[in-house]
């Protein structure tokens, strides 16, 4: 099956942080299946609402015949070494059964161009374990972008 022509993505808000939160929540349940408990206690929906509304995180949905098929959350970073402000793809999901048929592409999309209208320098990613997720790797390299190393994270 080859969707490219019937997605759209639109921009979410606050009003659909539960379904932001719905995918967002299978994305790390893929990442990290044991991690049920630990999601449910962060309260996904809350938070994606709470943080939508204050323009912490960028949402766009793709949408295929009414489904929501994907996500892609993103957040405004800046630094030096970027040469100023630049965004960060915080989650990129798209529904298993639509993978490879360019949503992820269209979710991009929508993304480069919500940077490039903010001003963004640059537009960054962490991808998962190259090992364990080595098609994330693949498909971001294939859209233009450079691996820099990995990112390391410790818990406050």
């Amino acid at each position: 099956m080859n969707l490219p022509d019937g997605i759209s993505v639109i921009q979410a808000g606050p009003e659909d942080a539960h379904e932001v939160a719905r995918l967002v929540r299978a994305l790390l349940l893929e990442l990290e299946p044991g991690a049920d408990a630990e999601l449910s206690a962060m309260n996904l929906p809350k938070q994606a609402k709470d943080m939508l509304a204050d323009q912490l995180i960028y949402a766009f949905f793709a949408l295929y015949a009414g489904e929501l098929v994907g996500v892609i959350t993103l957040h405004r970073c800046a630094a030096l070494y970027a040469g100023g402000v630049f965004g960060e793809v915080s989650e990129r999901y798209v529904v298993p059964g639509y993978r490879s048929m360019k949503v992820g592409e269209r979710l991009l999309d929508k993304a480069m161009a919500f940077a490039a209208k903010q001003g963004w320098q640059r537009l960054e990613v962490g991808a998962p374990p190259l090992a364990e997720f080595p098609r994330a790797q693949q498909f971001y390299e294939a859209n233009g972008f450079i691996c820099t190393g990995q990112r390391l994270r410790r818990l406050v």
